[in-house]
């Protein structure tokens, strides 16, 4: 009897562990073919960063060599400038330096970016660039030469020494007290020189983009973890309050410290986290991390269920104004409206889950960063006026007010012309004082049974 048993279980055991093992070597293979991707992604973003700071030197070094008062040429130079500091923010954005401190350089190469951007769209025969921006572009130059001396630096390092970047992010994760690694040390290094830069005059057109945003300048008193905790069981309404809570500080001793609060979802056991600020106990993001299964749910009902959800949590008075669909995932834009002027600087985004109507994120900063109370001038111009400088092929569909920030970070009272042209939807901006157009966005408004 043993003896048979045993020459059927044989075979099927057999089996079993052979099916075990090719099962257990796929997955294998899968993870060192996500991780070989994520390294090669990484390397990618970090030698184009080093190509683009390079580029950044010699075309400073460019706009400083021609004309000012050549103001087609020297208009495109400083563009071009714009252009490549902005390349050069989006691959560190890339890189895994999130519990890095590198604000500093981020900060830094934002400033180049509003400097040129704004220097370059000015009319340079009425007010051509003064003494004091050209000495600011001399030390611009002089401090993207150091820059990127350093990154050179690194990269050598990285190309003769086979350096990954896995081992960055987890050099970074375990936040060890000593972290010995060739690429952290090389942007702290980077960091720590920016952060040494006399600060420079960057002439009168910069002063709005020095109002700082930072966790400090928010409303309200300091909290602590424990309070934290609370903020965040509050907002998830959990029903056993903190207690599977867990938080951590981040950027502790800086004005932008906060705190990252971690759990799992009572209702469907998947990972949840929110990051609270310190100063005054604002949620400023959530997210929930849980795959999407079939879409059941319309474009209408899961906007719907975003509003109720804002609703709930204390955001009053908000309008949907964009969405956008990926991954039987819906993403919806909303903007507080007061009164009948609709606010776009105070804006919130909210993640739909397109299978079952759940919010699985919510991104506040905007909102948090910009709610405060207005005082809003009366129009300078009719609708009439206004429309006359609207494109004629823009069929109209709806003209409302909107308090907006243009090109240049003002805030500017407007006529948004909504409208369709080539069957896609824009929304035009004319200033409701100058009549002068002042922005064109394009937008997916969501339709009935969409």
């Amino acid at each position: 009897m043993y003896r048979r048993l045993s020459m059927i279980l044989f075979p099927i055991m057999t089996l079993a562990f052979i099916g075990t093992a090719i099962w257990g070597y796929q997955e294998n293979q899968e993870k060192n073919t996500m991780l070989i991707k994520a390294e090669n992604q990484y390397q990618r973003a970090f030698h184009d960063l080093s190509y683009h700071v390079e580029q950044l030197q010699t075309e400073l070094g460019k706009t400083m060599a021609a004309n000012s008062t050549s103001n087609d040429y020297y208009r495109r130079s400083l563009t071009n400038v714009w252009r490549i500091t902005s390349q050069a923010q989006n691959e560190i954005n890339q890189l895994p330096l999130t519990l890095l401190p590198f604000n500093k350089t981020e900060e830094f190469l934002s400033n180049i970016a509003n400097f040129t951007y704004r220097t370059a769209v000015r009319d340079l025969t009425k007010k051509p660039m003064t003494p004091e921006e050209q000495k600011t572009l001399q030390t611009l130059y002089d401090h993207a030469n150091e820059i990127n001396g350093e990154l050179q630096q690194v990269q050598g390092k990285v190309l003769s020494e086979n350096l990954r970047w896995m081992d960055v992010e987890t050099a970074l994760a375990t936040q060890e007290k000593q972290m010995d690694n060739t690429i952290v040390d090389g942007f702290m290094t980077v960091d720590k020189k920016v952060s040494e830069y006399e600060e420079l005059d960057w002439g009168p057109s910069m002063a709005s983009t020095f109002q700082k945003r930072s966790y400090n300048s928010l409303p309200g008193m300091e909290i602590n973890a424990e309070e934290a905790k609370q903020k965040a069981a509050q907002f998830l309404q959990l029903p056993d309050g903190t207690s599977e809570l867990e938080v951590a500080e981040n950027g502790a001793g800086t004005e932008f410290s906060s705190f990252s609060v971690k759990g799992k979802n009572p209702y469907s056991g998947e990972d949840m986290q929110l990051d609270v600020s310190k100063k005054g106990g604002h949620i400023i993001y959530y997210m929930s991390s849980r795959n999407v299964g079939e879409r059941n749910v319309d474009l209408k009902g899961a906007q719907d269920a975003a509003a109720e959800f804002l609703s709930a949590h204390g955001y009053d008075s908000m309008l949907p104004v964009n969405y956008d669909e990926y991954s039987n995932t819906a993403s919806f834009t909303f903007a507080r409206k007061e009164g009948e002027i609709v606010v776009y600087p105070e804006k919130v985004v909210v993640k739909v889950a397109l299978d079952n109507a759940e919010v699985t994120g919510l991104q506040a900063g905007d909102y948090i960063y910009e709610h405060k109370s207005r005082s809003f001038p009366k129009p300078a111009i009719s609708v009439e006026e206004a429309r006359k400088d609207v494109n004629p092929s823009l069929k109209v569909e709806s003209v409302n007010q909107a308090w907006i920030k243009n090109d240049l970070d003002d805030e500017v009272l407007c006529y948004e012309f909504i409208g369709k042209m080539n069957d896609s939807s824009y929304k035009i901006y004319i200033s409701a004082e100058t009549g002068l157009e002042e922005k064109v966005e394009a937008f997916k408004e969501v339709q009935e049974g969409a």
